[in-house]
């Protein structure tokens, strides 16, 4: 099944069964440890790229090649991984996205246990402007693009677009959380849902 077929009821967002808690029955193990060990290593590479810029080129330099190295994980990931973890599991058509962010506008959109439609698209968005930075990045080091204005500019511009991307994401994460009484951040952590 492929994510195109994820609407609602389809069972593109359903959890297998060897995934819930026989004892409890409540809850679902949805986020694996590679994609929480990805996810949080992420946030500390992208972060200390961000922060040492200039400044720090050989810390920004070797964070950028530590996102290289997480990109290229979660992508095989992506196809090989756990249910929740692959693209076909949270890659909804356009109109599918659309209608879930109306309703998440007026509060009242579906809940999902793993990415819902704008999660997934905003987890697709992220890993390509990442993969546009650390490429443009990686240019930059090299003797045929060191210095180049186009290269650094589009560095620059994929750099300030990814760090919009995370603040969509987390303002996204903190919307999904109140409407669904649920810690998102918190699952990130300990792999867990509840699973209705």
């Amino acid at each position: 099944m492929t994510g195109f077929d994820n609407e609602v009821g389809a069972g593109g967002d359903q959890p297998p069964a060897s995934d819930v808690r026989a004892e409890a029955g409540a809850r679902v193990k949805v986020w694996d440890p590679i994609v929480r060990l990805f996810h949080w290593s992420l946030v500390i590479a992208f972060t200390a790229a961000w922060l040492t810029g200039d400044e720090l080129k050989r810390v920004h330099e070797w964070a950028g090649y530590t996102i290289v190295a997480l990109l290229a994980v979660r992508v095989v990931w992506g196809f090989i991984g756990t249910p929740y973890a692959r693209f076909g599991n949270f890659i909804y058509r356009p109109s599918t996205i659309v209608r879930f962010l109306l309703d998440t506008a007026r509060f009242r959109a579906r809940r999902y246990v793993g990415h819902n439609p704008a999660g997934g698209a905003m987890a697709v968005a992220l890993l390509l402007m990442l993969a546009a930075t650390t490429a443009t990045g990686i240019m930059l080091t090299s003797d045929a693009y060191w210095g180049v204005d186009w290269v650094e500019d589009a560095h620059e511009i994929a750099a300030n677009l990814a760090i919009m991307l995370v603040g969509l994401h987390l303002a996204g994460v903190l919307v999904a959380s109140v409407e669904h009484r649920e810690n998102l951040a918190g699952a990130m952590i300990t792999g867990w849902k509840r699973r209705r």
